[in-house]
């Protein structure tokens, strides 16, 4: 790494000690610099910071075989996840009331949500609450809890919250996919919060690139058969389809 990009990355290593993240734009305007020069210094190999959705948050330094990061899984499959967002967020309507599963594909939907829009959303996550926060129609709830910084999920030490609010919609994410096996994911609290989700939920959602298709992760969360819509980037197997198919 060049000594002035070098010099921008330490910079901005002290302003994320204070804070969980910074927009790419005020970073850009705090250096002096373009987007596109913060970017370019974000892209090189090794460095301790990554964007997610708009924000520079700290990057994980360890990877661990069946362990899921989420900063490391937001860098990937781009393309897939932001289809999957823009069709997601097509069906957030006036007075929904939304709950926004942890994963690295929800704050795609959430970026991609129409400003006009007004609705109460309840999320588990840092990365996706970062995004609804700055949405002006938008009441946002964090559910709370003790934190985990792997996958930015929020355990809720009481699950009053989750438990006592009606949702119209839940958007529900994966790391495994299978017609036999059923939903999972890769974290047995992420599993518990999802199914009590889905039981307050009026329409379950599940959203899910074609990578996690025929993947069983070892956290249970429910059989496929109990969601009411599925959302993919690519054509499902005939043995996936349910009451109405997205793609």
């Amino acid at each position: 790494m060049e000594k002035k990009n070098n010099t921008r990355i330490k910079s901005l290593e002290f302003v994320l000690k204070t804070m969980s993240s910074i927009k790419l734009k005020d970073a850009a305007n705090i250096l002096n610099v373009s987007e596109m020069t913060l970017r370019r210094d974000l892209s090189i190999e090794g460095c301790p910071l990554t964007l997610l959705g708009g924000h520079i948050v700290k990057a994980p330094h360890v990877h661990q075989e069946n362990n899921y990061f989420i900063f490391e899984q937001e860098t990937k499959n781009l393309k897939e996840k932001m289809a999957i967002g823009k069709i997601a967020a097509q069906l957030i309507e006036n007075g929904d009331v939304i709950f926004f599963d942890c994963g690295s594909t929800i704050p795609f939907i959430a970026s991609q949500i129409n400003d006009d829009i007004e609705f109460t959303a309840i999320c588990c996550s840092l990365n996706t609450f970062t995004i609804l926060q700055e949405k002006s129609n938008c009441e946002v709830i964090l559910t709370g809890g003790t934190y985990s910084s792997h996958n930015s999920f929020f355990t809720p030490i009481n699950n009053s919250i989750i438990e006592n609010i009606l949702t119209t919609k839940a958007f529900i994410s994966a790391a495994g996919v299978s017609d036999r096996y059923g939903v999972s994911c890769f974290d047995h609290n992420e599993a518990i919060v999802k199914k009590m989700a889905m039981k307050k939920s009026r329409k379950n959602i599940l959203v899910f690139d074609h990578m996690k298709i025929g993947q069983v992760r070892k956290a249970y969360i429910n059989d496929l058969n109990k969601f009411d819509l599925l959302i993919c980037d690519k054509e499902l197997p005939q043995n996936f389809i349910l009451k109405k198919n997205f793609q």
